[in-house]
């Protein structure tokens, strides 16, 4: 009781005072002291005052879930990631939206005019809010005017952080944006904020900011824009969509027309200058902007992948921390092996539209063309209208333009090419399509088809892991095989088999399937896999089954290229390498990525003697076209591939230095080439590669007297062996011949797939390789310990082995 008289006593003593001060207030004082002493009227007085405090504390409680100062300052200066090549040469930036910066003096006073007469025309003189601006927007909202409240400052906020300060239109997210935008003016000029603004702001169709909008719309820079246009674009902004000039003219003339009217106001134009301009009709010059999908686009998206894994690890962002990422790919060599698969590519297409374009071949009542139709979207579209099935394929087939787009669809050759360092394991070239824009699906990383006979180097790199020599035999004979169910599996050769025996290093070098499918049952199948598995093909899926021999199993063009690295290696693997450093910004190494340690899938003298074997190959086998098409002396060894119906063609080659394959083939495999010739890899896939090796051989990006050298241990054949093929070979940089411009002659060709006809073998001589009797000499007059076997078989050496 004595506190509450006291402060009575004070009040009263408060009310003289201010009696004297001013005796105006004195009545209204008096009524709100006398309105404070009743208990009531205390009550509310205090819960009016506890909304603001309360309001306040709220606001406290959101600034740490705004943009942090810090992170405003580096918002300003965001740079995308450099991509390098290995040679110093760019060859992308990873940028989150397709945007072009410009500085505020690069863009068109017309423009800064009309957005800040239109969106924000008190910009220079507030702090970031628009206390005016706010009320008056939240008066005619609530008359049902709609109209938008906030500064640009705040819409920038907006547009730089729209998932801390969110989308829905709540009191949370007009509290975020305003923190935000407070804090945006406290460390930004007001030039920066909207030379920001203007480079950050969406005007739909990929266009980031003004300089692209200016491109998109109207095909000029953001400098030369005019008035109208200028009115146009800032027009967009209270509603690209529903002001599209291009979707929408008539909305985005008169929209453009109100913004002449807020400069007019502003003080921006005359009134003559307003009635001339609001006459003039909305001319649009529109073109979508792209990216430009630079030298190795396949590449650029398969690292991009992988570089926001390692950023994210990292807490770095590829979108603006201005990463400098410095690769693998050699530039040179990306460029080599593009305008390979552009040459081949547009051959094999003549020789494609030729085979399919005739009426026998695409006609509307071909039974795979009818099944094109049916797997079509449009013939989906067609049924759910509620065409029957017969109705549907009708109008579809008189769609003349349907059934052109259909057919070019199915019949575009596509390839894929990859080239990799087997010493490191750094990929040098990588191309996924023909055309990335057109076809951006990789045939490097993503398709998987079957490898056909490249996946034989496993089988008989297993039975010489086992024990078996290149110079055992096995009967070219017919086979047949029990896989169980009933069913019996006669795999076989474009020739019937000569009944002879040959050597396991000639099966190879001519691509016998007769003697692989015997091979693979004498080492077993699971051992086969297991062994690709080890030097590289680790993603796909193997069936552990005899047809295995043949490359049943479908596979990418990376893990086939990564396990002949794993030979070319002297047998151990090494995991496709794609960045070798990444800097920041300043030049500051963040990370360096260097080769791991190989992982051993095969010993060195196996390793050296399958890619002897696979020498012959290049020399006198299926690969032969490598020295007598393109030119190419170095020492080199590979393996052609060709799958059933020629659905696909491989090829593989191998260099000290570098390994390189390509697929040839369609993106449907039900189309082929319709050609036992074209079709084969050695025709189609093999030209790439060749190309591509030539030149780099002829540029010396490659040494083209680099050899592989044979491990001390290995048997004294292989040594031997590739002793005198480096003794007789000619100078590896021989002057290609040409190659053919005619179609193959009509007498029986030579073919890969089935195999190339094997020569009548009787021991101790191969016949097919000029340099064998030489070798054979030298091995007459060896020990006899060191003598070839006259009889071994290799299944007798692996049971000798285990």
């Amino acid at each position: 009781m004595q506190q509450r008289s006291g402060l009575r006593s004070r009040l009263g003593e408060l009310e003289q005072s201010l009696t004297r001060i001013a005796p105006g207030l004195s009545s209204r004082l008096a009524d709100t002291l006398d309105a404070l002493r009743h208990p009531t009227r205390r009550g509310l007085f205090r819960t009016l005052a506890a909304v603001p405090a309360l309001f306040l504390l709220y606001v406290l409680i959101l600034i740490p879930f705004t943009p942090s100062i810090s992170s405003i300052r580096k918002a300003s200066s965001e740079q995308p990631a450099q991509i390098l090549s290995a040679d110093g040469r760019k060859l992308t930036e990873f940028k989150q939206s397709n945007r072009q910066w410009v500085a505020l003096s690069g863009i068109s006073p017309h423009v800064i005019d009309a957005l800040i007469a239109t969106e924000d025309h008190r910009f220079y003189a507030h702090f970031g809010l628009d206390w005016r601006r706010t009320a008056a927007a939240a008066i005619n909202n609530f008359r049902g005017d709609r109209q938008g409240g906030s500064t640009l400052t705040q819409q920038l906020a907006r547009n730089l952080y729209p998932e801390e300060i969110g989308r829905a239109p709540t009191l949370t997210r007009k509290i975020k944006e305003a923190i935000t935008a407070l804090k945006i003016e406290a460390v930004h000029s007001k030039d920066e904020i909207l030379e920001t603004y203007l480079n950050s702001v969406p005007f739909l169709y990929n266009a980031y900011g003004i300089e692209m909008a200016a491109r998109t719309y109207f095909d000029t820079s953001a400098d030369q824009l005019d008035v109208l246009q200028s009115a146009t674009l800032v027009g967009m902004l209270k509603g690209n969509s529903y002001y599209n000039p291009v979707l929408n003219p008539e909305r985005s003339l008169q929209r453009r027309n109100t913004v002449l009217k807020q400069m007019l106001k502003r003080g921006k134009l005359t009134a003559t200058q307003l009635d001339s301009l609001s006459k003039q009709p909305l001319r649009i010059d529109f073109e979508r902007q792209t990216e430009p999908p630079g030298p190795a686009p396949h590449f650029a998206r398969q690292l991009r992948k992988w570089l926001i894994a390692w950023a994210d690890r990292n807490d770095y962002s590829i979108y603006g921390d201005g990463l400098v990422v410095r690769t693998s790919i050699d530039s040179r060599l990306q460029a080599a092996a593009s305008q390979a698969v552009t040459r081949q590519g547009n051959s094999l297409q003549n020789i494609a539209n030729a085979a399919w374009g005739k009426r026998s071949a695409w006609s509307t009542d071909s039974s795979l063309v009818q099944t094109f139709i049916r797997e079509s979207p449009e013939y989906a579209t067609a049924m759910a209208k509620g065409r029957t099935p017969a109705q549907a394929m009708q109008e579809l087939q008189a769609d003349k333009d349907f059934m052109r787009a259909l057919q070019r669809q199915k019949t575009r050759i596509q390839i894929g090419f990859l080239a990799i360092d087997p010493r490191n394991g750094q990929v040098k070239a990588w191309v996924g399509s023909r055309d990335f824009e057109e076809e951006a699906f990789d045939h490097v990383q993503q398709a998987r088809r079957q490898p056909g006979s490249t996946f034989k180097p496993f089988v008989y790199g297993e039975a010489y892991r086992q024990g078996a020599s290149p110079n055992d035999r096995l009967i070219d004979q017919a086979v047949e095989i029990d896989v169980g169910g009933g069913e019996v599996w006669r795999p076989a050769d474009g020739t019937p088999p000569s009944g002879e025996a040959m050597t396991l290093s000639d099966g190879l070098a001519y691509s016998k399937n007769t003697i692989t499918a015997q091979l693979i049952q004498q080492v077993g199948p699971a051992k086969v896999a297991r062994l690709a598995r080890q030097m590289g093909v680790r993603q796909s899926k193997l069936e552990a089954v005899p047809s295995l021999a043949l490359g049943t199993s479908p596979v990418t063009l990376k893990e086939m290229v990564a396990a002949y690295g794993t030979i070319a290696n002297g047998g151990g693997y090494l995991e496709p390498l794609l960045v070798s450093r990444i800097e920041d910004r300043d030049g500051r190494v963040i990370e360096e990525f260097s080769p791991q340690e190989p992982e051993l899938a095969l010993g060195r003298d196996v390793a050296y003697t399958l890619l002897d074997n696979l020498r012959g190959v290049i020399n006198r086998g299926t690969g032969r076209d490598i020295r007598s098409r393109h030119g190419i002396r170095a020492d080199v060894a590979g393996k052609t591939g060709t799958t059933q119906d020629n659905a696909d063609g491989w090829f593989i080659l191998m260099h000290r230095q570098l390994v390189a394959g390509a697929w040839v083939g369609f993106n449907d495999n039900r189309i082929t080439l319709r050609s036992d010739y074209w079709g084969q890899g050695a025709h189609s896939a093999l030209p790439v590669v060749g190309d591509f090796f030539r030149n780099a051989l002829r540029a010396r990006l490659i040494d083209p007297r680099a050899r592989f050298v044979a491990p001390e241990d290995t048997g004294l054949w292989t040594r031997v062996s590739a002793w005198f093929r480096s003794l007789l070979s000619p100078d590896p940089v021989a002057e290609p011949k040409p190659p053919p411009t005619v179609k193959p002659a009509r007498k029986q060709l030579p073919r890969e797939e089935p195999a190339t006809p094997a020569p009548v073998v009787s021991p101790p001589q191969t016949q097919g390789d000029p340099l064998q009797e030489k070798i054979d000499q030298i091995l007459k007059e060896s020990n006899e310990a060191e003598r070839l076997p006259t009889d071994p078989s290799p299944a007798a050496q692996a049971e000798d082995s285990r």
